[in-house]
């Protein structure tokens, strides 16, 4: 960030005054360099700042003005994003802008959270491990905790392999004092497959448990991004981009119309949960 906080001086300094840049002239071009914040975002995504970054009064009339939340809407999404057409971008502004019950983001309002992409040191080598956070309100304020994880070299274990789907655990063994656990416990590859059919592995807690060990040591955060369900009929994507040009830094990168069962099914896909 101290980089892109750099190149966005240097960059407004040696621009011309009053080059445009899509719907905007002059100085407003420095909107575009200046969604340097998740928080910035969300109050350029409800119209609740002016081009310089000064937040409106609740009474000022420009407070989440359609307009003005129409052009900045317009320009907070990844434009090197080919998979978002004009038409979708259209919609989606017309339903939580135009309709009759606009919508807005609301840093508390839950149902949004990150995904952070890191690398762990595990057995010699280094391994992508993902990490999913949420606001948890407290007493006083709010805070970052970590709620779900997945982390791919342990899915093996917890994996049923084809051939030994067929085996049980006897419905009598319990009039044997379930002596036939000593045979199962014989062979660990096999152990999943005696489990609950609805079994679902808690990665964070096998995480947790070997980062007490020891067997895992954190090395360095790849990427940051953010989920957001918030929206009626609708789930997107912000992702941070630091690149030169005018469309940088946080910025919608996938945007898809979800009704709330599709909302169900894809927070399981982003949580490795569907495999």
């Amino acid at each position: 960030m101290r980089y892109l906080s750099i190149f966005l001086m240097l960059w407004l300094t040696a621009s011309p005054a009053y080059t445009q840049v899509g719907e905007f002239v002059g100085d407003e071009k420095n909107f575009y360099a200046a969604t340097k914040q998740v928080n910035q975002f969300l109050r350029r995504f409800n119209g609740e700042e002016d081009l310089r970054g000064k937040r409106y009064s609740t009474r000022d009339p420009n407070y989440r003005n359609p307009d003005i939340r129409r052009k900045y809407i317009n320009i907070l999404f990844d434009n090197n994003q080919k998979d978002i057409s004009r038409e979708t971008k259209q919609q989606f502004m017309r339903e939580i802008i135009e309709s009759g019950d606009p919508q807005f983001l609301d840093f508390h309002g839950g149902s949004w959270f990150a995904q952070v992409t890191t690398r762990f040191s595990y057995q010699g080598s280094e391994e992508i491990l993902q990490l999913f956070l949420k606001l948890q309100q407290e007493p006083v304020g709010s805070k970052w905790v970590i709620y779900k994880a997945y982390f791919e070299p342990f899915q093996k274990y917890f994996e049923v392999d084809t051939a030994d789907q067929g085996k049980f655990i006897h419905p009598m063994s319990h009039e044997l004092d379930f002596m036939n656990l000593k045979k199962i416990f014989r062979d660990p590859d096999v152990i999943p497959a005696y489990s609950n059919r609805d079994f679902k592995p808690d990665y964070l807690s096998v995480i947790l448990y070997e980062i007490k060990k020891g067997n895992l040591k954190f090395s360095a955060v790849d990427k940051v991004r953010f989920h957001f369900f918030q929206l009626d009929n609708w789930y997107f994507e912000l992702t941070e981009f630091n690149r030169s040009g005018p469309n940088t830094g946080w910025l919608i990168s996938n945007l898809l119309q979800v009704d709330e069962n599709q909302k169900d099914q894809l927070r399981k896909f982003i949580y490795y949960e569907s495999n």
